[in-house]
């Protein structure tokens, strides 16, 4: 909340001299927006610079469960109520515009060449939650909604701007453009992207043989894209509890994965897109530059039957973006009056929706700090010490899981283990978040939240536990063994499974233990019984999740009613 903030921040606006902005931000995508409107919301006087404009084409359209708690959180810390729309599919429709899609699971499909697929090996994770509804976000409208929010807040903005030069000194940072433009600030956050202006001056950038997972990637919109359910030649003992269509679609092979996320899978959307990519490793696939994108895409897709009949029909409605490969990383994300933020940091891959996850965690640590160096006119890189370790350490941790992925998508066995892996950090994390926001609601007292990045793991999925950092190293070790050669992954799979099986950190009564367990769809039942086995039987270093509140934010006390209903 707000008003709970420490550092004096009244009149910075109106103290700011003519000319001068407290903070400049590059970039007004979804990060750049959140921050200046948080920022502006206070009285900071904040200037955004974009080379675009509104409303445009943006990628990371899928959004997890965390990602809604951690704009609800931002929300509500901040006192910016529109972030809050972004936390249900009922609040963009009717908030934003009727044109984002909804998404109830995490669907995953595993391909052969040749073959349709085999639906033992079908997975579904489906994460328990009332209160708020994942969706799939028409970015061009959620981005432009999210700037127009920051302008109502008092930012500046100058769009399509192309900056020239960026000046860090002793006392102020200065943004130049190409027509001369000079912009003068306290404070410089590039949240612009890849092209980071910043890191491209600065040299920044790692080699990219600092990281593991390799993949290049192409996407656009199609019209007429199939529903998976139409497309799998299945019985009805083979459909998931969810439709298959009202989540999101990733179609695996052997080291790569094409992506479904659909727009128009609500009966409110007025939109009739599909959001379709296809993201694979260039050792194994290099790129034919003979072919265009879309040549390309549907050639590979007909090595998959159930593929191939998922967009036969389809027809590309904006141009394609192809990319080579697209990991980069930076050797520093902050330094003397600057931060490198988000996707301007580092960027992994799209599996697994992690970009906007990443994003909100990233403003919501960047934030308070922004507040407190701008009331003490103190900006030593030492205060923001910890961002550039979350954000080093959410690109280090996302590249093992997506190489690891990547390398079990040859084998269900090694990928049901690896699938597992990720699995039993998304209700135990969701659970950590509730425990820290139910005590800063209730005392209102900021260093709650403060006190909530102090684990042993920044990045990590689940950052405070060693039990899980065991459980995720070993499928490193395991994974990257099967990587070099030194085992297969039909042999390393049951061994794996094992691991997860037996590892004490993961949460009983989800059926993640289970190996034949396709369809993660916890029941209520199903939780009341994991919550009472967290509680009384589960690892001493996880029982504070169960502290004060249920699994669904509810008291520990309340009976499960009819109001309260499946949470899914």
């Amino acid at each position: 909340m707000p008003g709970h903030l420490s550092g004096n921040l009244a009149g910075l606006r109106a103290a700011s001299p003519p000319g001068r902005h407290d903070v400049i931000i590059l970039g007004s995508g979804i990060a750049g927006s959140t921050l200046g409107a948080i920022l502006a919301k206070q009285g900071v006087s904040v200037l955004l610079l974009d080379g675009g404009t509104h409303p445009r084409f943006a990628v990371g359209e899928s959004t997890t469960l965390y990602t809604l708690k951690v704009f609800r959180l931002l929300a509500r810390r901040y006192g910016i109520p529109e972030l809050e729309s972004l936390t249900s599919y009922a609040g963009i429709h009717d908030d934003i515009a009727p044109t984002s899609g909804t998404k109830r699971h995490f669907g995953f499909i595993r391909h052969e060449e040749g073959k349709e697929p085999d639906p033992a090996e079908f997975l579904q994770f489906s994460p328990p939650s009332k209160a708020l509804q994942t969706g799939h976000l028409f970015r061009q409208d959620t981005d432009a909604y999210l700037f127009h929010t920051a302008i109502g807040y008092g930012c500046d903005v100058q769009q399509a701007f192309h900056v020239e030069d960026v000046e860090l000194a002793e006392d102020h940072v200065a943004v130049v453009g190409g027509n001369g433009e000079r912009y003068e600030g306290r404070y410089l956050v590039d949240a612009s992207g890849f092209r980071s202006p910043l890191a491209r001056q600065l040299a920044l950038r790692r080699p990219p043989e600092s990281l593991k997972h390799h993949s290049r990637s192409m996407f656009t919109h199609m019209l007429g894209v199939r529903p998976t359910d139409e497309c799998l030649r299945v019985g009805p003992e083979d459909a998931p509890p969810i439709p298959w269509v009202e989540g999101t679609m990733h179609h695996l092979f052997d080291r790569g994965w094409f992506w479904s996320i659909p727009f128009n899978n609500a009966p409110g959307s007025k939109n009739p897109l599909v959001s379709v990519g296809l993201t694979f490793d260039e050792r194994r696939y290099p790129r034919n530059r003979e072919l265009t994108p879309e040549a390309e895409f549907r050639s590979f897709a007909a090595r998959f039957p159930a593929v191939e009949r998922l967009f036969a029909d389809a027809r590309t409605v904006r141009p394609w973006v192809s990319a080579d490969r697209i990991q980069y990383t930076s050797t520093q994300t902050v330094g003397h009056r600057w931060c490198l933020m988000s996707h301007a940091a580092g960027f992994i891959d799209p599996l697994y929706s992690r970009g906007l996850t990443n994003t909100g965690e990233v403003v919501n640590s960047l934030a308070w700090r922004l507040f407190d160096a701008l009331a003490e006119d103190d900006f030593d890189e030492e205060r923001f010490r910890y961002v550039d370790e979350l954000q080093q350490g959410l690109i280090r941790y996302n590249d093992e899981l997506v190489n690891c992925s990547f390398i079990s998508f040859q084998d269900h066995s090694l990928w049901n283990a690896v699938y597992r892996v990720w699995c039993a950090a998304e209700v135990p994390i969701n659970l950590r978040f509730d425990r820290f926001t139910e005590r800063f609601v209730d005392s209102g007292d900021d260093g709650v939240l403060r006190a909530w990045e102090e684990a042993a793991h920044p990045g990590l999925p689940v950052p405070g536990s060693e039990g899980y950092k065991a459980l995720f190293d070993e499928m490193v070790r395991v994974c990257e063994a099967v990587d070099r050669g030194e085992r297969t992954a039909a042999d390393a799979g049951p061994d794996l499974l094992k691991t997860v099986v037996n590892s004490p950190v993961v949460l009983d009564h989800l059926g993640l233990r289970d190996p034949e367990c396709r369809f993660v769809y916890p029941m209520p039942d199903d939780l009341r019984r994991m919550a009472n086995w967290l509680r009384h039987d589960g690892p001493a270093e996880l029982r504070y999740l169960t502290t004060g509140v249920d699994v669904r934010g509810l008291p520990l006390e309340a009976e499960l009613d009819d109001e309260m209903g499946l949470p899914h």
